[in-house]
């Protein structure tokens, strides 16, 4: 019994990180970024190093994704990503946080 709770968990995790992965595709983050290594921007899984252990991490990344940034990766501005809503800022950074 608990052997089929956990792979039920883990295939409920699985397709959320599938829809999360969808949502970078569609929202064109996946043209500069990629989950394991650098594109024009760093790879998921060190953005995810780099704020390990953070509290205000998602908060941070979400604001990022729909704002823009600079300096922190390099001379390469990130552009503000207006296609992206607050809701959905906010689960491509905790997918992002989660990919270690």
């Amino acid at each position: 019994m608990k052997s089929l709770l956990l792979l039920i968990t883990a295939l409920v995790a699985s397709g959320t990180a599938l829809a999360q992965a969808d949502l970078a595709q569609k929202k064109n983050c996946m043209a500069c970024h990629a989950v394991d290594k650098k594109v024009v921007g760093p790879a998921y899984k060190d953005v995810a190093a780099k704020y390990a252990g953070q509290k205000d991490a998602a908060a941070k990344l979400a604001e990022k994704i729909q704002k823009g940034g600079s300096g922190v990766w390099g001379p390469v501005p990130m552009p503000a990503n207006t296609q992206v809503n607050e809701a959905e800022a906010k689960q491509l950074a905790a997918w992002v946080l989660s990919l270690k």
